[in-house]
């Protein structure tokens, strides 16, 4: 079964046109392969690079994949250019002529010029100020000759959407992520059954889908907001068989995103604007080309050539569906007689310098991943690139998010950047000489073999051999490589000298060292990279935090103070020194206290890792009150700790994430009789018909009597012991991930038995769940 829509009719046409198993076997070898290649690749280069970064102690958990390790290179390729760029000066000369019919302003510019291997040259631009300044010398106060051509030139309209061009537009326009615009086309696919199947990489319509497309458009014609532009199409017969549209060579699996016969309705705001992208770029195809006057005109002062352009919107033709039908009187130019004398008003050299290129945003870097590390802008040319670009259309955004998620980079407003953990990464595998994981292009050949898979075209043992030669010398290179280090090509040098003996810090692979005492950092403490800037802190204040993004031993993130201390080390602090009365005793009059201890009658004060009742510390300590200020990954601020000790509960807090599911919860800390921190999670609403403990605690809630915690779990003071009674959840459970129990079959000489129970499979065993 083959499905383009879920449509009744698009499901029924389906059943009526069943596919063999023989010919879904190509497809079928292809996905086996590309689930078996990343799976190689991902758990055994993670292996070698987390073992060779872990040699010197600790564990430093190190990713790799066979799509996500190439597209971080890119990520990265971009960040090193903006880095080592330094920029030149240079001038253009500016000059203001008044002819006839109106003043127009001209740009100098060589004639001669010609493109060579220097990137930034330009004809307008001039690297000489003293010559940019004897240009405008000589033309000022000058009588020019003015010529001009005009050629008309027409614009088509973008082709169809796949899923990746989609989610450039949908980024580029509304700022949504890849993962966000994939999941608002599907269900837009599946739930309103308003648009055809979107993890699509085709850009065309098979030949014989012309009739459905002018059904479609008779939908559009009927009760919607593009019905005048619909009923225009079908009035002059614009639907008609064109091989930009409707090309069999074009389509794989399916086609382009498209809108289906089934009209939307109560749409929310999101996927409104998503269903509207998609519409209007399948009306748009099917307009006619705009129209455009384009005028080159040249002045010619003193043997100085400007040249000045415009360009006139004359037949806005499909841009008309954007809104676009008036004249764009902002290009036009004033008229002139051929020839014509025109003096010069006024002549400057203007000083501006080049920029470093643009951080690449996720339609950029979704629009480098289908060229294999090549921003292609040109739509028939990125057609060309399909299937050997970086990942596909569906896993592309997984792939952005696992980046994001491992910390390899952030996001900084629209814009992708990448952290020192990634340049460590990409610094390490140009060292280890494995191109296979850093050359786009490289991987941009692995997905055109599965694409030849997918048609026939290439063995699948003949690719998984290749697969398991590559994988295998990944793990060799790892393994072999002589040196505990590698070389970094552009290593950072401190600006905050050695604490020591005052020299330079300079950055190597492994750590941060003085060059001339033993000094020196780690670069990876508690599995978390630091940045350039918070080595700089820390150097500077000899503390820093507290940070997030440290994995203990048993591999559970937690949140710490870093300190360096008087032996010029570095140590963890959490907020524990003074808890034996061993160390200096914390001096609390300076402090302003937020609120009363709710175990003593003592006062709680921040520190820079807890929050700690007065009595708590010293020689004659007499409290254990102390609160982590991270709790669960969740940072709890001042003003929540104070409204917990002064109201008994804070307001809700989302970042929670459980050490057992790792999932993220949400909850109220509470202060409990015992003066013990507890959660309280939010009611569930009731079923219809049905009245719940969660629902009665509500309503006893909102009529003045206070709800009971509905999940206490202790919050432990440092060094108590939990108690043995385990507090049961009244209303509310935090589900565990679902099992997949497999149904197992008894066999006939045995008596029935029961099921077996399945147990967990060991953390190093497990597929990685993502992509690439």
């Amino acid at each position: 079964l083959w499905l383009q829509s879920m449509t009744p009719a698009s499901i029924r046409e389906a059943f009526e046109q069943l596919r063999s198993d023989d010919e879904m076997m190509p497809l079928a070898d292809a996905a086996r392969s590309r689930s078996e290649a990343d799976w190689l690749v991902g758990i055994n280069g993670t292996r070698a690079m987390t073992a060779f970064n872990s040699k010197e102690g600790g564990f430093y958990l190190t990713t790799v994949g066979r799509v996500q390790t190439p597209t971080l290179a890119i990520v990265v390729e971009r960040e090193d250019k903006i880095r080592k760029f330094v920029a030149r000066d240079y001038w253009e000369v500016r000059a203001s002529f008044d002819a006839k019919a109106g003043a127009y302003e001209g740009r100098w510019f060589d004639p001669a010029f010609k493109k060579a291997d220097d990137v930034d040259a330009r004809a307008e631009r001039l690297w000489d100020g003293q010559a940019a300044a004897a240009i405008a010398d000589a033309c000022r106060g000058q009588t020019g000759t003015a010529t001009e051509e005009a050629k008309p030139s027409t614009q088509l309209a973008p082709l169809l959407f796949d899923l990746t061009s989609l989610q450039r537009e949908a980024n580029s326009k509304f700022g949504f992520s890849a993962k966000t615009t994939l999941s608002i086309a599907q269900a837009l696919y599946e739930r309103h059954k308003a648009l055809t199947y979107p993890r699509t990489d085709s850009r065309a319509l098979p030949e014989d889908y012309v009739a459905t497309v002018r059904q479609t458009m008779d939908a559009l014609s009927s009760g919607t907001p593009y019905r005048e532009f619909a009923k225009k199409i079908v009035k002059q017969g614009w639907v008609k068989p064109n091989k930009r549209v409707f090309d069999n060579a074009k389509v794989s699996d399916h086609f382009a995103i498209i809108p289906t016969l089934q009209t939307p309705k109560q749409l929310s705001e999101v996927e409104a604007k998503l269903y509207d992208l998609v519409v209007k770029r399948f009306l748009s195809i099917f307009y006619p080309a705009a129209e455009y006057l384009v005028t080159t005109r040249i002045t010619e002062v003193q043997s100085h050539s400007f040249k000045t352009e415009g360009k006139v919107l004359v037949e806005p033709g499909w841009l008309a569906i954007y809104g676009r039908e008036a004249m764009q009187e902002q290009g036009s130019l004033p008229k002139i007689d051929h020839g014509e004398r025109v003096p010069t008003t006024d002549v400057q050299s203007i000083a501006l310098a080049t920029r470093p290129p643009a951080r690449l945003t996720e339609a950029t870097l979704l629009s480098a991943m289908e060229g294999a590390g090549k921003l292609i802008e040109d739509d028939e040319l990125r057609a060309a690139m399909v299937g050997k670009g970086l990942g596909t259309p569906a896993t592309r955004s997984t792939i952005i998010e696992g980046l994001i998620a491992q910390r390899y980079m952030v996001r900084d407003g629209k814009d992708l950047r990448p952290t020192r953990k990634a340049f460590d990464l990409i610094t390490l595998l140009k060292g280890l000489d494995v191109p296979e994981l850093t050359a786009p292009e490289l991987t941009g050949e692995w997905e055109h073999k599965l694409s030849l898979m997918e048609h026939g075209q290439l063995e699948r043992d003949r690719f998984m051999k290749e697969i398991a030669g590559m994988t295998k010398k990944v793990v060799d290179r790892a393994k072999s490589y002589q040196s505990n280090t590698v070389p970094i090509d552009d290593p950072a040098t401190l600006t905050t000298p050695c604490p020591n003996c005052g020299k330079k810090i300079v950055e190597n692979y492994r750590r941060y060292a003085c060059t001339k005492c033993e000094f020196s950092l780690p670069k990876h403490p508690g599995s978390r990279t630091f940045e350039v800037e918070e080595v700089e802190q820390l150097l500077r204040d000899r503390t820093i935090g507290p940070l997030n993004g440290f994995i203990s031993k048993m591999g559970r993130p937690f949140a710490a103070v870093l300190k360096i201390t008087p032996e010029f080390k570095i140590e963890f602090d959490f907020g524990q020194s003074n808890e034996d009365g061993s160390s200096e005793p914390i001096d609390f009059l300076n402090l302003t206290p937020i609120g009363p201890c709710p175990k003593c009658d003592g006062r709680v004060f921040e520190q820079p890792m807890s929050y700690l009742c007065e009595n708590s510390v010293g020689a004659e300590k007499r409290c254990d009150f102390r609160s982590g200020k991270v709790i669960l990954q969740q940072p709890i601020e001042v003003a929540q700790m104070t409204k917990l000790l002064n109201e008994g509960r804070t307001e809700i807090l989302r970042g929670f994430v459980s050490n057992r599911t790792r999932r993220k919860f949400s909850a109220f800390l509470v202060k409990k009789p015992d003066g013990t921190t507890g959660f309280e999670f939010e009611p569930r609403p009731a079923k219809v018909g049905k009245s719940t403990d969660a629902a009665k605690k509500a309503r006893s809630a909102s009529n003045g009597t206070e709800a009971a915690p509905a999940v206490t779990p202790e919050v432990h003071a440092p060094g108590s012991k939990p108690s043995k009674t385990k507090t049961r959840p009244a209303a509310v459970v935090v589900p565990a991930p679902p099992t997949r129990l497999k149904t197992v079959k008894p066999r006939r000489s045995a008596a029935v038995r029961k099921p077996a129970v399945k147990r967990p499979i060991s953390a190093s065993a497990k597929k990685p769940a993502a992509r690439g």
